[in-house]
């Protein structure tokens, strides 16, 4: 069954000029892209991203790296999108990602990790909403 999931190709990726690399994991595995926007994205903006996050002593770092330049976010769908774009992305660590997988070849440290994707598809769902509100 297709379903739908969220990914934010990161400002380090986009920097490095890994966005084409990127895209081309998920179309080579079979993901469709419904909807790709590159933004650069306001303080504001994270906090609503990162909800969860907010008030940990990590969060102003994370917070400073996503609003320090553009970024793309994208819609795939595709088969287990959510599980499947996760396995592709690896580890959050790239130390500890697998040999091939988007972090474990594009990712620069735990803290710049080249990929955002949801983590169940209630996420997916909500950060689709947040991100694109007319899809």
């Amino acid at each position: 069954m297709n379903a739908r999931t969220f990914v934010i190709i990161k400002p380090d990726a986009y920097a490095a000029g890994q966005v084409g690399n990127v895209l081309t994991r998920y179309e080579s595995a079979g993901m469709r892209i419904l909807a790709m926007d590159l933004r650069k994205i306001e303080p504001e903006f994270a906090d609503r991203h990162y909800s969860e996050h907010v008030g940990r002593d990590y969060y102003p770092g994370l917070r400073d790296f996503m609003t320090e330049g553009p970024l793309v976010a994208v819609v795939l769908e595709g088969e287990d999108a959510v599980g499947r774009v996760r396995a592709l992305n690896g580890a959050t660590d790239p130390a500890k990602a697998a040999a091939g997988t988007i972090r474990a070849d594009f990712a620069e440290s735990m803290g710049r990790n080249a990929v955002h994707a949801s983590d169940s598809q209630a996420s997916a769902e909500a950060e689709i909403d947040l991100w694109f509100p007319v899809l």
